[in-house]
């Protein structure tokens, strides 16, 4: 959805970005403020301004994860499969610690955070078998991808601070508790129609005579 202006955003940044600065380091930033932000929703348990911390430290995750393999291709130093592996799984150890930071919150529940890292996960792994049986990587569904997924959290965190619990068909639920339930069914068809469309594929292509 935003895919347009982000590119011509990260280019412009890898253009003037200091010399000294190389993927490697925007890789370690985004991983540290991933880290920092499952912190921050812990630490919000006990103090609800840490949500604020918690948007900073995403907006830098942003800034490291999304500039760092487009600084390689503007100076023309990529490394494919290390730039590869190195990237997602920092993504995947990153994000551990972001659910993490969730379930121990108190703003959503644990059973919703670990739903939520089991539809994480297995989307991730039905994106890099494609990758390693297709050919074709892809990061978006349905026009929404990791930058999108960023900035409705960082809404969702300002909801957060004025609105933690909702109300819903008479009772009352956790403002993430909702949109975690959400962000599960919605992972899950991603994960239903990207499998049946691949395996037809794959069928396809691999036919038996």
């Amino acid at each position: 959805m935003l895919a347009r202006w982000e590119k011509k955003a990260l280019i412009w940044l890898a253009l003037r970005m200091p010399r000294w600065v190389n993927s490697d380091h925007l890789t370690a930033l985004g991983f540290l403020a991933m880290f920092l932000a499952g912190l921050g929703y812990w630490g919000a348990r006990w103090n609800r301004w840490a949500l604020a911390g918690v948007i900073a430290t995403l907006a830098v995750n942003w800034f490291g994860d999304s500039l760092d393999g487009t600084l390689a291709r503007v100076r023309n130093r990529l490394r494919p499969r290390y730039g590869f592996y190195v990237d997602h799984i920092t993504d995947a150890i990153g994000t551990f610690f972001l659910l993490g930071g969730l379930a121990l919150s108190t703003y959503m529940s644990p059973y919703i955070a670990l739903g939520l890292a089991i539809a994480y996960f297995l989307l991730s792994i039905e994106v890099y078998l494609t990758t390693y049986t297709l050919g074709a990587f892809h990061l978006s569904f349905w026009s929404f991808g990791p930058t999108e997924l960023r900035l409705l959290l960082c809404i969702g965190n300002v909801a957060l601070f004025f609105r933690p619990v909702v109300k819903l068909f008479g009772r009352q639920f956790l403002l993430f508790d909702v949109g975690g339930v959400i962000g599960i069914a919605g992972m899950g068809a991603m994960l239903v129609w990207s499998a049946l469309r691949h395996t037809r594929m794959l069928y396809r292509t691999e036919r038996l005579p």
